[in-house]
């Protein structure tokens, strides 16, 4: 499931971008496989689970399987068609139609490779029947707890999908990290730094919910708050019904944020230069009432006790040939010294990997966001498993090399899917301390 965030990331960017991840063949043909796929699972369920229900019942069953079914294809045909448009990010409601046709599809994927595995022992049966006793019968029928055994395990995938759509995507998670530094400013010693990351407001549904995750955040009594990008899905007025909540958390030296590729989506490429510069004054305005500083590759000085550390922030960078390269680290780096103590906030990990740690200067610490830990998956101590690790080698968590950290934040929000399992919506705590 988890695959679907950049899956359809790259569906609809083929609409938005000069340069598509992928033709309009192609994804064509991946569209008529998936509903091919889809079809005749929902067949082989629908015949699976009616062996399963008493005669009396069988009509009413048939009339409540393809009611419900004949709905999710509906969502099926407004997911792409809002794809092929190129509008799929704009409303949250495709988000809802995306997540009962995901549930759908899995659950019946599972069910039905059950059922397969069953049918294809009962097959060769059969033939061994045929061969060593002819009077038996050819093939024999289904085993009726073998069934039932099957639609109990396909009730997991279901229930969890279900659980991750009504209560995961909001089960915000704390995650603490201490991180040594020798070069580290005495002053900033046990200095305190809460990241959020992916906000994307357009898919969020609660400000009830958002303002749980800010008191959260103030809990942690942050000197610094960080947020690494994607604010929105496509467009900066989603963000205006959660204004006032992200007002509310409070850091002692202050909120600062960058782009991600999704904070671009709202203004065409092609839009004439006045256009473009409204589009960007007024989005900047929104994270200015937000109480956020946006840093566009540039960098701020943060004083504590006569000391500084060097807080850089860069445009989207990402590796992928659809997402925007605006990030530039030398322009951000402008005015600083040899022997600062920096920080960086990058919304893509690809940047890291491609810019940060080739660079002549020391980046202490770069803070990312963008995989969302593909919103699906297993995140526990010493083993974290999930399909978006497939597509990025910097996915989750804390990365080290050359004595420089990055650090991947599962993200706030969430995108395509409207839900996450197993990996919850993070917060992460930073704290540094200074090397003795």
């Amino acid at each position: 499931m988890g695959t679907f965030v950049p899956l359809f990331e790259s569906l609809q960017h083929h609409s938005e971008n000069s340069n598509p991840s992928m033709s309009r063949q192609a994804r064509e043909n991946l569209i008529y496989i998936i509903f091919a796929i889809y079809t005749f699972c929902d067949f082989y369920t629908y015949f699976g689970l009616k062996s399963l229900v008493a005669k009396r019942f069988t009509k009413t069953f048939t009339v409540v399987y393809w009611a419900s079914s004949i709905y999710i294809y509906y969502s099926f045909y407004r997911v792409f068609s809002a794809l092929h448009e190129g509008i799929f990010f704009r409303e949250s409601s495709y988000n809802i139609y995306l997540g009962l046709f995901l549930t759908a599809l899995v659950t019946k994927v599972v069910f039905t490779a059950l059922m397969m595995l069953q049918d294809v022992g009962l097959l060769f049966t059969g033939l061994f029947n045929l061969v060593t006793n002819p009077k038996k019968p050819a093939i024999p029928s289904r085993r009726r707890f073998l069934t039932l055994a099957a639609t109990g395990l396909a009730a997991i995938p279901f229930s969890t999908m279900l659980y991750g759509i009504t209560k995961g995507k909001y089960n915000f998670k704390i995650s603490n990290v201490k991180l040594t530094f020798k070069d580290l400013p005495a002053s900033f010693d046990k200095f305190r730094i809460v990241q959020i990351s992916d906000i994307h407001a357009g898919s969020l549904d609660s400000v009830a919910a958002v303002e749980r995750a800010v008191r959260l955040i103030n809990d942690q009594s942050p000197d610094l708050v960080l947020f690494t990008g994607d604010l929105v899905n496509s467009d900066k007025e989603e963000i205006n019904p959660y204004i006032e909540a992200f007002q509310k958390i409070v850091a002692t030296h202050g909120k600062f944020s960058v782009l991600g590729n999704h904070d671009y989506y709202g203004v065409p490429r092609k839009a004439e230069a006045q256009v473009k510069a409204k589009y960007w004054e007024d989005f900047n305005n929104k994270f200015n009432q937000m109480g956020f500083r946006l840093l566009n590759n540039e960098n701020v000085a943060i004083e504590k006790g006569g000391q500084f550390l060097r807080l850089l922030g860069v445009e989207n960078w990402g590796k992928a040939r659809y997402f925007p390269k605006e990030g530039d680290i030398d322009i951000a780096l402008a005015d600083s010294s040899a022997d600062d103590f920096c920080i960086l906030m990058s919304h893509d990990p690809t940047h890291w990997d491609e810019k940060v740690l080739p660079h002549s200067k020391k980046i202490h610490l770069t803070l990312s966001g963008h995989t969302h830990g593909a919103q699906f998956g297993v995140n526990f101590p010493g083993f974290k498993w999930s399909p978006i690790q497939y597509r990025y080698d910097r996915w989750i968590g804390l990365y080290e090399e050359k004595e420089q950290y990055l650090y991947v934040n599962r993200g706030f929000g969430f995108l395509a899917f409207p839900g996450r399992v197993g990996m919850w919506p993070e917060i992460t705590v930073f704290d540094l301390e200074r090397k003795a």
